[in-house]
């Protein structure tokens, strides 16, 4: 089946235009058993309950019994469940999470793999997000080559407020039949968007956005994207700009670099009324020009300023100096990072309170280096050893609130075996 799908990327990647009529046919129980055994087991159960466990135990009836039903026009696409997940530290309110149902899951996944197949031969290189192959250091790799190497001095910042949310469903539709014509594939990705979401035993339909936690929304979201922001940029702005423009976008995060000022500020003007034809809106408090690149350090140090900071992926973006003088881009963990990591070891610990030390050190040393593998640039070692402590301190004060006739002082934690913490090795993704 994957040499199937391989064959269809070729024929996407060697002709643009062409336009696949017979998909559906791949929806086979031998596919779906492949794509099964690709997926996370893992999974919270949907709006009937049903555990992956307990669809694994009769996998190959229920793939049989699903293409059966498929064939004969009798699937319906049920509601996902929707659950509320906290923002994060510093952020107010909650983020609504999409569940489907174990089989639903599946099939979403299974038509993903197809999808996948034919756009990723359209998408273009500044894309990274939910892409085979590539992930945030790829872009952050990307974005510093664009920094330290091309012509660019001024960054502009967006975000796009409830992106997932506001996805417009006929303008959706109209860019997957852009490559897909199988009127079958169609019907079904119609029926995942109006399927709406269940709270409480009532079911919401909408007509509007691709519920975040299903397996088909990041390559939704990412056709989206391609041809609202990632096209429209190659084919429009970039050849009316007067110098070098340059696009790095992560799923719905995305910085420009921009040679001149003056094509920074036309690209946001012309962005805000792009966008509104689709139904998105840029979140204006969090989108700005700034100043930023190679030569700006120097320049406002003739004034007295410093150059502005931007945050990208989880990093903290800085204009500085190696041991030479000469310019280097800094890559810090930005402090929402540091905030949402800290504040989910101390949910740990003080849900976990009564493990054993051993078994606690165990799990804070796997999400400490789980951290650093993420985190581990070439100036992150002075943040991530402050994260170190942070966490050492949390476990301390953790411990201590087990008795009140503790003894559990520095002098005495720090000399045992068990209290020790990995440290971060600072040449950790010395290429990105």
């Amino acid at each position: 089946m994957s040499t199937q799908l391989d064959q269809i990327a070729k024929k996407a990647k060697s002709n643009p235009k062409l336009r696949f009529t017979s998909l559906a046919h791949l929806l086979t129980p031998e596919f779906l058993t492949e794509t099964w055994k690709q997926m996370n087991r893992r999974g919270a159960s949907g709006v009937d309950g049903e555990t992956t466990k307990e669809f694994e135990q009769g996998l190959d009836t229920r793939v049989q019994e699903l293409c059966e039903r498929l064939k004969r026009g009798a699937y319906r696409a049920p509601p996902v469940r929707r659950v509320e997940i906290p923002k994060g530290p510093g952020k107010a309110g909650t983020r609504p999470l999409g569940i489907p149902t174990v089989e639903d899951r599946l099939l979403q996944r299974a038509v993903a793999r197809i999808l996948e197949a034919v756009f990723e031969a359209d998408f273009l290189e500044c894309s990274y997000g939910f892409r085979p192959g590539c992930n945030p250091h790829g872009a952050l790799k990307a974005l510093r080559g664009i920094i330290v190497t091309k012509k660019v001095g001024h960054l502009f910042e967006a975000d796009i407020r409830g992106y997932f949310n506001h996805i417009q469903h006929e303008w959706l539709q109209k860019m997957v039949a852009h490559r897909i014509a199988d009127p079958f594939i169609l019907r079904l990705i119609g029926k995942w968007l109006n399927a709406g979401f269940m709270v409480g035993g009532v079911v919401t339909r909408t007509k509007e956005g691709s519920p975040q936690g299903g397996p088909i929304s990041p390559i939704l979201s990412n056709i989206y994207l391609h041809f609202v922001l990632d096209l429209w940029f190659e084919k429009k702005i970039r050849p009316a700009c007067q110098g070098e423009a340059y696009l790095t976008r992560f799923a719905d995060d995305f910085v420009v670099n921009f040679q001149y000022r003056r094509d920074a500020e036309e690209f946001h003007k012309n962005l805000t009324d792009r966008f509104g034809k689709f139904g998105l809106e840029l979140a204006e408090e969090k989108t700005r020009v700034m100043r930023f690149g190679r030569f700006v350090r120097a320049d406002l140090a003739k004034t007295g300023e410093k150059p502005d900071t931007f945050d990208f992926l989880g990093f903290k973006h800085v204009c500085g100096t190696d041991r030479g003088g000469k310019f280097a881009l800094v890559r810090v963990p930005c402090d929402k990072s540091r905030r949402k990591f800290l504040a989910k070891s101390k949910e740990w610990l003080s849900k976990h309170r009564h493990w054993k030390r051993r078994d606690q050190q165990k799990q804070l040393v796997m999400m400490l280096r789980g951290f650093y593998q993420y985190f581990g640039l070439h100036h992150c070692k002075p943040k991530l050893d402050g994260v170190r402590r942070e966490v050492q301190r949390q476990w301390a004060r953790t411990l201590r609130r087990r008795s009140q006739r503790h003894r559990l002082y520095w002098s005495y934690l720090l000399s045992q075996s068990w209290f020790e913490l990995p440290y971060a090795v600072s040449t950790l993704h010395a290429t990105v």
